[in-house]
């Protein structure tokens, strides 16, 4: 009797294939593997790309062909190898993104905390903080190089600011994550706030501190080069704003893809450092956030 139970639930089960379950309701689109998938759709990319180029729907001076645009990805890459000027606009923006995405960190957790754990912090400091984030903040730039001037430290100011937003907002999420029973628990064996702040609320609210980290990374590298393209003449931004005023698109859309690396290179780092830290959550939600 218990072996036909097992029997006929196996053959309810969905099959595995690897780490995906098949399904046989699912659709045959969904069963493609990932690298199957991503393959075939840059493939499309780049086919619709080059027949949009050849029959000269757009221009080439506004769009190049894929063959110009990869012999640019190229001679940049070489000019980085080889130690040239490329190389040392890139360890600019670097540098300016890693600043910014340290002190967005700094500066957004302890807003966090001060918004998700104090009445004065909820009432008094969030509807500041809601009323900034409306504002479209790379209209600042041009205050912070005025401020600043034209050096790194206006860039970093810029994407500091952008990048802060969304870790004030999933860390002070976060402290809310522990369920009324959990902190009742803590009330009752005599934890202090702190004690209550450290052991329950923040390790239950890791999964949307990273969430807001992920989303952050993001908008540090937008904002990084926007205050290069504004304004100085180091940087990436800087190069592209002169290949675009050159009608160099080969150039720019090199230099795009070349900061879309660094910028997937922080969003790996971080998922990373999530899965080392928080590797209890498997939530398969948005950023694990429970």
């Amino acid at each position: 009797m218990i072996e036909q139970s097992v029997t006929a639930a196996r053959a309810q089960m969905p099959e595995y294939e690897g780490d995906t379950v098949w399904s046989e309701h699912e659709p045959l689109i969904d069963r493609i593997p990932r690298w199957v998938a991503m393959t075939g759709l840059f493939i499309a990319i780049v086919g619709i790309w080059y027949a949009v180029t050849a029959l000269e729907i757009v221009s080439n001076i506004i769009l190049p062909t894929p063959m110009e645009t990869w012999s640019d990805i190229v001679f940049v890459g070489g000019n980085m190898v080889s130690g040239g000027y490329m190389l040392e606009a890139l360890v600019t923006t670097t540098k300016t993104v890693l600043l910014a995405f340290g002190l967005a960190m700094a500066i957004g957790f302890s807003l966090g905390v001060l918004v998700g754990e104090t009445k004065f912090g909820e009432r008094a400091v969030m509807p500041y903080l809601v009323a900034i984030d409306t504002m479209p903040k790379v209209a600042f730039a041009p205050l912070f190089i005025a401020w600043l001037g034209f050096g790194i430290a206006s860039k970093v100011a810029l994407a500091t600011f952008i990048a802060t937003f969304p870790i004030v907002v999933s860390t002070a999420a976060g402290l809310y994550a522990a369920s009324e029973n959990e902190r009742m628990l803590f009330k009752s064996i005599g934890a202090s706030r702190m004690q209550t702040l450290v052991r329950l609320k923040l390790p239950t609210g890791l999964p949307y501190f990273f969430t807001g980290l992920k989303i952050a990374a993001v908008g540090v590298m937008a904002g990084a080069i926007t205050g290069e393209f504004l304004g100085g003449g180091q940087g990436v931004g800087a190069l592209i704003r002169v290949s675009a005023s050159q009608l160099d698109t080969p150039r720019v859309f090199s230099l795009i893809i070349y900061l879309s690396f660094l910028g997937l290179a922080l969003f790996l780092a971080v998922v990373w450092v999530q899965k080392t830290f928080v590797f209890w959550n498997k939530s398969d939600k948005p950023g694990g956030a429970a």
